[in-house]
């Protein structure tokens, strides 16, 4: 079956046997994104956080055949050295990683809570950013979200 959508801002058009598959396996082994980390498989952890039509999708419990026609993106697509976006931004000017595995899903995490409430609170914070850092680097990535928050609004005056 053939799938096609969007990724990263480049249409893209995958064949897959499975229309079942799971959006993170495709994006990592069939598109070579390796940004998307895979942690639990159950869409409990957050690990492979992306965007599909701007809204945090847990790749691995998203079938590819939901992206056909849809724009997708990746950690990779979000910003880059040169631009990053103000979540990136934010997550080193706090240092925040600790190992860094979970921290592309906590990212894309932020940058689509951001784009719905560019002043949460720590209670939209909590209620909203649920994703899971086995090294708990919270407090730094609460200190992040709130600077990227600054950056954001900042960007848009």
């Amino acid at each position: 079956m053939n799938i096609s959508f969007t990724i990263n801002d480049k249409k893209v058009s995958v064949e897959v046997s499975d229309e079942n598959t799971p959006l993170l396996w495709v994006v990592r082994d069939v598109l070579n994104l390796k940004g998307t980390k895979f942690g639990c498989g159950k869409a409990a952890c957050g690990a492979c956080t992306l965007h599909v039509d701007d809204i945090a999708v847990r790749s691995c419990s998203y079938a590819v055949k939901f992206a056909e026609g849809k724009n997708v993106t990746t950690i990779e697509g979000l910003g880059d050295a040169e631009n990053p976006h103000p979540v990136q931004q934010a997550w080193v000017e706090e240092v925040v990683p600790q190992c860094g595995y979970c921290q592309p899903g906590f990212m894309m995490a932020t940058a689509a809570l951001l784009n719905e409430n560019s002043n949460p609170t720590d209670e939209d914070i909590d209620n909203n950013i649920i994703n899971i850092c086995r090294c708990a680097t919270y407090y730094r990535m609460r200190k992040a979200i709130h600077r990227a928050a600054e950056l954001t609004r900042e960007t848009k005056l």
